[in-house]
């Protein structure tokens, strides 16, 4: 009896020595794309310790509390990255989170935005 091999019917177009090659390939590319996604996770744990203080204005739930502060549960990951970036410049102007964010570094940064980036939004009426 055969056993199924997925890599058969993906890789049944290539030339002979391209076959192995290609698998080989897919392997590392699968290995990776799991690596990453075990690093984000590890990030988020990291990111989720930064955060303490963040609470008090945008929520323990990551919902904002106060008017003025934006909810960032859910939201995408480099656009948080980008916002974190460009307060801690000043280029963006906001006098509480310029002073947050200035002391923090790319890594902290990334790590703060993978947090939020992973917080799914529970709304309840």
């Amino acid at each position: 009896m055969k056993i199924f091999n997925p890599f058969d019917r993906l890789l049944a177009f290539s030339p002979g020595f391209l076959g192995p090659l290609m698998r080989r390939l897919f392997s590392f590319a699968i290995a990776t794309f799991m690596a990453l996604g075990a690093q984000a996770a590890e990030n988020a744990q990291v990111g989720q310790q930064l955060t303490a203080q963040c609470a008090a204005c945008h929520g323990i739930k990551r919902l904002a509390t106060l008017a003025h502060a934006p909810n960032l549960a859910g939201q995408p990951l480099q656009y948080l990255a980008e916002q974190l970036k460009l307060l801690r410049s000043g280029k963006r102007q906001n006098e509480t989170m310029n002073l947050m964010a200035k002391p923090l570094t790319d890594q902290q940064i990334e790590d703060i935005a993978s947090w939020y980036n992973t917080q799914a939004i529970q709304l309840i009426p």
